[in-house]
């Protein structure tokens, strides 16, 4: 068979030709035109790139690319910025859908001036989950900007449509690093963006914003915190379900109603960002990272702001409504998220769209972390069963990009699917440990019986998680947003949400808190002065506890939500930090930062680093009196102790000794070798007295409800 060699002629054409032979013509036409680009509603078309979803804007023009399941037929509408009707209709020609993915570059559109959106059409059974509209304008899935949004508290959106917007991504990331922190090093701080420095006392120039909260960034430095964690900053609807209760204004303020996952909150913005959204939010991320400290997203993939059947229509229910949600086999909503609907997460299409959700937050804005809220839907099949591998967890855990990512379950929903434990994790997933949060709540104000569950907790959960498997998978915390404050813990039995309009029948009943002796504020000072010190007995053990901390921002200066346990409508001084606080109790900040820097230094609290150091194992148990097994259930004093050495290194010895009575307790501490001896480094009862002297003789009293901190030291 004769060798081929293909060449171009001096025209242009092409031929071919025998090896040592004359050329001949070949069979293909001498010029090769360009296919002829489609006119629609005076714009010029042609298909698209079908793997790009969403708007993205590319040289003279931009590519449109969306996807459904059941539709018939998909039009993209044009609108101009802040118009409510479009002025162009462009529906997909037939030839541009490729399976179920329609895609379209629409030329010599300006980015700048335009905004989108949708309307699909399909069949019409709400039994079967189908509720096709051609009707309905909706917002596309993977929109990079939703519009009508950057006025906090605006209802226009709730009057028209939701509409996106094309973003140019051009942020220089240069050559940022991220911190890249080990998981046994990390120190979270829960806040909300708007609420972090909304009240005029805040004193930054950008209040309720991203620039504001970087305006804090030295007072976060100095408190030493190396995670931010956001609650929701998904663009979602701060008017749904808005209501004016005694002439106060009620919003979903908190966030967990999401209308588009690849979308920032463009009213936390301290300016307009037209076409470059998140800018701002990267430059705080990229920030943030510079100084060493990470940054995480509260993410909601259990549901939308859609709801249930009466809910509003806007995006996925237009799409492929029977895909998005957990549908009944008569076609309702299942509703584990308490919210009205629940994300029909495992089904392929939702998985590849959280999936890419999460991939994109990471490549464009450099995400360091995610917590999930109400995670355990995410592990529920298409019938709302709970699985036992759930697919899309599982890609979580393995995928490339997400690496380094810190991935952290609330291992829970709001229908009693609890798996604080249980949570598939891989050895990946880290979880809220709400048994932490119960049990030392329980055992800080004295109850009986809870002394062996406290030392369990601080040991690091050993009972719940697999030491082997499951390192660092527990994420200690106290307090977070949904609940009483630290400072509230202390100052009220009950719940006060009679503010929130549903005369106070919302929020968790049971808080396990103490008022200390009066409810609300109080002028006693013994009172007072009993708060603070649980509040720092509180934080010294939640510091020297094996796992994760995280607590709430403004539990460090008594910030207080005046007995509100459920917060998430009070867009005010409720829930806004009020940072003339941080004066009037300077000393708590001090001591919350003291701990932190404490934990820092002493490694033995964050993670086992030998099988222990000078005869003691690397953790251990202890009453009144060295070494206990197990606790009595009169028993209020918890001791525990941590031992551990680093080759090349002197032993790290720590002994936690914590007195949940309300009588002085005679303490004897175990012994130390000779060349050692042990020194108070924490004593919450007189925080400036620790003193610098060692203890030779291991006995010491432990003043009531109150907490010491001992290290154990070579003698000089």
């Amino acid at each position: 068979m004769e060798e081929r060699k293909r060449v171009m002629t001096a025209a242009g054409g092409m031929t071919d030709k025998a090896q040592g032979g004359q050329a001949k013509e070949f069979s293909l036409p001498r010029t090769i035109h360009l296919v002829p680009m489609d006119h629609i509603a005076g714009f010029d078309v042609r298909p698209g790139f079908y793997e790009i979803n969403g708007a993205t804007a590319i040289p003279g023009g931009v590519n449109f690319t969306v996807y459904s399941h059941g539709a018939t037929s998909i039009e993209l509408l044009l609108f101009n910025r802040m118009e409510e009707e479009p002025f162009a209709v462009i529906p997909f020609p037939g030839h541009y859908r490729i399976g179920n993915v329609y895609s379209m570059i629409v030329f010599k559109l300006n980015i700048e001036e335009f905004e989108y959106a949708y309307r699909v059409d399909g069949p019409y059974d709400p039994k079967k989950g189908l509720i096709f509209d051609k009707t309905k304008y909706l917002l596309d899935p993977y929109a990079k900007a939703v519009t009508g949004q950057s006025l906090w508290g605006d209802s226009a959106p709730h009057n028209q449509h939701y509409k996106a917007r094309v973003v140019k991504d051009d942020f220089d990331w240069g050559t940022s690093k991220q911190p890249l922190l080990p998981m046994e090093d990390l120190i979270i701080y829960e806040l909300h963006v708007r609420g972090f420095t909304k009240d005029k006392s805040s004193g930054v120039f950008h209040p309720g914003t991203f620039a504001g909260l970087m305006e804090k960034l030295p007072y976060l430095l100095e408190l030493g915190v190396n995670v931010v964690e956001l609650m929701p900053i998904f663009e979602f609807d701060e008017m749904q379900d808005y209501r004016e209760v005694d002439g106060e204004k009620l919003y979903n303020y908190w966030g967990y109603n999401t209308v588009s996952f690849f979308a920032p909150n463009t009213s936390y913005t301290a300016s307009e960002e037209y076409n470059r959204e998140g800018n701002e939010l990267k430059n705080l991320i990229q920030v943030f990272n510079q100084h060493g400290i990470e940054v995480y997203l509260d993410v909601v993939f259990n549901h939308t702001a859609e709801g249930n059947e009466d809910g509003p229509f806007f995006s996925f229910k237009g799409f492929d409504n029977n895909i998005y949600y957990l549908l009944t086999p008569e076609g309702y909503y299942y509703n584990f998220s308490g919210c009205g609907n629940s994300l029909n997460c495992n089904h392929p299409i939702v998985h590849q769209m959280i999936l890419n959700c999460l991939r994109y937050w990471v490549t464009t804005y450099r995400v360091n972390g995610f917590r999930f809220d109400l995670a355990s839907i995410m592990g529920r099949n298409e019938d709302g069963t709970p699985m036992n591998k759930p697919p899309l967890l599982q890609s979580l855990a393995f995928d490339p990009i997400l690496g380094d990512v810190k991935l952290i379950a609330e291992a829970w929903d709001a229908v009693g699917l609890y798996q604080v434990g249980t949570f598939p994790s891989w050895n990946r997933w880290a979880e809220w440990n709400g048994r932490y949060r119960d049990d030392m709540r329980r055992y800080l104000k004295g109850d009986a019986g809870m002394s062996q569950a406290a030392a369990l907790r601080i040991a690091g959960s050993r009972d719940i998680y697999e030491v082997s498997t499951r390192t660092n998978a527990s994420v200690n915390f106290i307090t977070c947003h949904d609940g009483f404050t630290l400072y509230d813990l202390f100052s009220y039995n009950e719940k006060h949400n009679e503010k929130n309009g549903w005369n106070n029948t919302d929020g968790a009943g049971d808080n396990s808190s103490w008022n200390c002796g009066a409810e609300g504020d109080t002028d006693d000072p013994e009172i007072n002065k009993l708060r603070h010190r649980m509040m720092r007995n509180s934080f010294a053990i939640l510091m020297c506890s094996r796992g994760i901390p995280m607590f709430l921002a403004g539990d460090e200066f008594c910030n207080t939500q005046f007995g509100n346990n459920n917060a998430y409508c009070q867009d005010n001084i409720t829930s806004w930090l009020d940072w003339n606080r941080l004066e009037e109790n300077r000393d708590m900040f001090r001591f919350f930062s003291h701990m932190i820097h404490f934990r820092k230094e002493h490694r033995i609290l964050r993670t086992n680093i030998s099988d222990g150091a000078c005869g003691f194992p690397d953790i251990s148990f202890h009453g009144v009196k060295p070494w206990r097994g197990q606790f009595a259930e009169h028993e209020r004093y918890v001791g525990v102790l941590f031992a551990g050495q680093e080759k090349g290194r002197e032993p790290e010895i720590i002994y936690l000794a914590s007195n949940a009575y309300w009588e002085e307790l005679e303490v004897l501490l175990p012994e130390l070798p000779e060349t050692m001896c042990w020194k108070l480094e924490v004593n919450t009862w007189n925080p400036d007295k620790t003193g610098d002297k060692c203890r030779h003789r291991g006995r010491f009293a432990i003043n009531p409800r109150s907490v010491m901190v001992w290290k154990g030291v070579t003698k000089k």
